[in-house]
């Protein structure tokens, strides 16, 4: 983890001559995604939410893999070009109402890469992680309020996924929660109505319905344990 010494608030002064590299490294087997992300995740993946340990809130999240350390499965080629905008942001974050760079972050280069700043103003990469930025910080709002929803109507349940693999390994996934879909059919027209004219209803039937990725990510997981 990096030191809050390397956070630094972002300006053409201090950064002028920074230039920005593509992201390297494994991808998270869970990253954190927001509702407008959605569909383009369950075409690829499972969306399930999980509990912040730090404030118990729920969060959204696409799991790219099955187990922590292994990273995703398929790659972006294969998720169709889904790549969630928590990992493009990688190395920036808001602070207050300015953008922050944690310097110590191996995106950051003196020497390769694109420029951040053009003249003292963004270069196109800047202007490209502002808008990921500002998605990002939206979405999470929008994403209290789709939780609020769905905990209302008590449309959130708990899934235990146990999977057993070829090599003998057994996986139990815990902690994680998706939409009932027993839940969805027995709403009362009135709460169908309001979800539908809120966009809910649509977010929530891709959620449960994206489980069935669950099956695929193991099949895939199998393939790759047989390569070894």
């Amino acid at each position: 983890m990096s030191s809050m010494t390397n956070h630094q608030l972002l300006n053409p002064q201090d950064h002028g001559h920074l230039r920005l590299l593509p992201r390297a490294g494994a991808e998270p087997h869970f990253a954190q995604i927001v509702p407008r992300e959605f569909v383009a995740a369950a075409i690829a993946c499972p969306i399930l939410f999980s509990k912040d340990p730090a404030t118990g809130a729920f969060y959204a999240g696409a799991m790219l893999g099955l187990k922590p350390g292994e990273g995703a499965l398929k790659n972006i080629e294969e998720r169709g070009g889904f790549e969630p905008l928590s990992l493009q942001r990688d190395g920036f974050f808001i602070s207050g109402e300015r953008i922050a760079i944690d310097r110590a972050n191996p995106r950051f280069s003196e020497t390769d890469g694109e420029l951040l700043f053009d003249d003292a103003q963004p270069s196109t990469s800047l202007r490209r992680v502002q808008q990921v930025l500002g998605q990002l910080h939206e979405g999470l709002e929008q994403t209290a309020v789709l939780v609020r929803d769905l905990m209302n109507l008590k449309l959130l349940e708990p899934i235990d996924v146990s999977l057993n693999f070829d090599d003998g390994e057994r996986l139990r996934l815990e902690g994680l929660y998706t939409v009932s879909r027993d839940s969805l059919r027995e709403l009362e027209d009135e709460h169908v109505l309001r979800l539908f004219r809120s966009g809910h209803l649509q977010l929530a039937y891709t959620i449960a319905g994206s489980i069935n990725q669950l099956a695929i990510l193991a099949h895939l997981r199998n393939r790759k344990l047989a390569e070894i």
